[in-house]
């Protein structure tokens, strides 16, 4: 007898193809329902609709069509038990020997705009996962198929071995489970967003690998870019105007450069980040003046650093980045006469990304045993709620300023301390284990910048050793969250030394 495919997918790439060498070169009978019946009818390659195969028409508008006996015991029926063998002869039941399935376009379907709750619910496939998961689950017996760049390798097994190898069948099996387990991800994590709940009680994260990287953060340890959902969106979405491939760093330092930038949305702004921490950002009023600013800020620190602006980039721009070594420049757009000049420097990697807002609504990182889930840090500063404690009253340049300085000071490493002036950052200290460590590494490098500069700090100041420092160094006016038992000395100390302090009433750690 010849052997039995069944062929039900939504994607029908590759579909005619692969039924006619099944049918032509191998002499398969194919059993297929809905559109995939049609479009191989269309073809003129012979097929059995499953409605005339099961004897069960589909129904509920398509709601039922492969939940049948004669679909789920030939694909679940070992072959090597003779209970199972004389049950499918008892019922008329074929053995099916290959099953090539891919689901509804749900995660295509809620990535639209303004589609509904019901909309997003009828893109929820039933039969689908349920033959990919009994054909994955039957792999010892059976080939499941649900992904076009499988059917292929799928025909070179039949070519060289008569039928597919068990190891093959297995690998299958694998992708067919990650794919309904991926599939289930997305519906889920839809849904949860429909509920008041901000952090579910079950949390899940899945992804499709879109490359493996040359290594991690380091040769020896082994890594791979995933990317979540079907829409490819944030830096899967972006493209690569030339360069080499990305690296781990790379896209680790490339999300921390997009993060900050997206703090600057009214004005051209620029920062070079090394290793997660901006060395240098700066706004002005074009992007030439801003990176050269950012650049100037810590030119030694922007030697192989990641640049992001928030602006397309220009001629004149592109001259100033290839001046120096840099591994990544992004951007939300790039001139022709730009690109041609970037050309000259043919190894930096330049991204465009016109969303720079794109990112998640959680952060999510692992730890022994687990992992650990938050909101996303995207809080919009509001000067307005600033508390003023003080005797010196801030002029609105002041403020403004003061509002460049929290920003950055919110995408350094704690504990963090940022000195800036004219829109441009000074001198940073990341990552600290106190404050006063990082003041002091902020202010050096600042030098004698730092008369009459602002300072940022992401933490209170338990002591107001560092408020004295920053007034000796010049200072002239400070950010800080507030909410130490000790404000009080901060702010008496601020008074005797004629500083500006202002509150936010929140802080930024940054892990």
């Amino acid at each position: 007898m010849a052997r039995l495919a069944l062929l039900s997918v939504s994607n029908k790439t590759g579909i005619i193809d692969l039924a006619r060498n099944l049918v032509e070169e191998f002499g398969f009978d194919i059993i297929s329902s809905g559109g995939t019946a049609k479009t191989l009818k269309d073809a003129g390659i012979p097929v059995t609709k499953v409605s005339d195969y099961t004897g069960s028409p589909e129904i509920l508008g398509g709601r039922v069509k492969t939940l049948h006996p004669r679909i789920h015991g030939g694909i679940l029926a070992r072959r090597d038990v003779a209970q199972d063998v004389t049950d499918l002869e008892n019922n008329q039941i074929r053995p099916i020997d290959l099953v090539v399935v891919n689901l509804y376009p749900f995660e295509e379907t809620i990535a639209r705009p303004g589609v509904t709750l019901a909309e997003a619910v009828e893109q929820i496939d039933i039969g689908g996962p349920a033959m990919l998961r009994a054909s994955s689950k039957n792999y010892a017996h059976l080939t499941v198929l649900c992904n076009p760049d499988q059917y292929g390798e799928y025909l070179q097994e039949l070519r060289q071995n008569g039928e597919s190898s068990l190891a093959f069948r297995q690998k299958c099996a694998l992708k067919g489970f990650s794919h309904t387990a991926s599939y289930d991800n997305a519906i889920a994590s839809y849904l949860a967003g429909t509920q008041a709940e901000e952090l579910p009680q079950q949390y899940t994260v899945s992804g499709q690998k879109l490359q493996s990287l040359r290594y991690g953060e380091n040769p020896h340890q082994p890594a791979a870019w995933y990317q979540t959902g079907s829409t490819a969106t944030g830096w899967a979405g972006a493209t690569k105007l030339q360069g080499k491939e990305l690296s781990y760093n790379n896209l680790v330092d490339l999300e921390a450069a997009r993060r900050i930038i997206a703090e600057f949305t009214e004005s051209p702004a620029a920062t070079i980040i090394k290793h997660t921490n901006p060395c240098g950002t700066a706004e002005a009023d074009s992007i030439f003046t801003a990176y050269q600013k950012a650049f100037n800020a810590d030119s030694t620190s922007a030697f192989g650093g990641i640049v992001a602006l928030n602006r397309a980039i220009d001629a004149a721009t592109a001259t100033e980045l290839t001046k120096t070594f840099l591994e990544c420049v992004v951007a939300p757009g790039c001139d022709e006469e730009a690109q041609e000049i970037l050309t000259k420097k043919g190894n930096v990697r330049v991204l465009i990304l016109p969303d720079l807002l794109t990112g998640q609504k959680e952060t999510v990182k692992a730890i022994a045993g687990g992992f650990l889930v938050q909101t996303a840090d995207d809080i919009v500063a509001d000067v307005s709620k600033w508390q003023i404690v003080t005797e010196r009253q801030p002029t609105p340049s002041e403020l403004a300023e003061l509002l460049f300085a929290w920003k950055v000071c919110k995408h350094v490493k704690s504990n963090a301390i940022v000195v800036a002036s004219d829109r441009t950052t000074l001198g940073i200290g990341a990552g600290q284990m106190n404050r006063v460590g990082s003041t002091k590494i902020a202010l050096e490098q600042a030098g004698e910048k730092t008369q009459g500069a602002f300072l940022a700090s992401d933490g209170f100041f338990p002591f107001d050793d560092s408020v004295r420092t920053a007034a000796a160094a010049g200072i002239t006016a400070i950010v800080q969250p507030g909410g130490s038992l000790r404000d009080k000395d901060s702010i008496k100390a601020a008074n005797e030394l004629g500083l500006l302090m202002v509150l936010t009433g929140v802080r930024h750690f940054l892990h």
